[in-house]
């Protein structure tokens, strides 16, 4: 499974960027994924998830109402909508599979991947 992210930039304070996740073939389907961000000096950090079925998402509390994260019915894509940005958000952003397809056991705050994109940098500049 590759996980090709793209997206990133550089933009403003108060600016908007659309982070995208492509996979080759349907192998999102059926799988939670999420967005992950890590910082400068800072561990990763879980941004937004969203559930296999679409349904359920979960944010981060730092990012609420800010962002939003979707999917594509095909399985083969998955985004990440942000808006009002600013430069705390500044990080290299991660796309990640969940581990286990069409699981239930445990909360989407909780995703334990399998498969990461590579990393697309985003800075918000002051």
């Amino acid at each position: 499974v590759q996980l090709q992210a793209s997206g990133g930039g550089l933009v403003q304070t108060g600016g908007s960027l659309r982070l995208s996740c492509v996979a080759s073939g349907r192998t999102l389907d059926g799988y939670h994924m999420g967005w992950f961000r890590q910082a400068y000096g800072k561990e990763r950090e879980l941004v937004a998830a969203i559930s296999w079925s679409g349904h359920t998402k979960h944010y981060a509390d730092s990012v609420k109402g800010r962002f939003d994260i979707s999917r594509d019915g095909a399985g083969s894509a998955v985004y990440l909508h942000m808006n009002s940005l600013k430069p705390e958000d500044t990080a290299v952003y991660y796309c990640a599979r969940d581990g286990r397809k069409y699981y239930a056991g445990r909360p989407l705050r909780a995703i334990e991947p399998d498969y990461w994109g590579q990393g697309t940098q985003v800075t918000v500049s002051s």
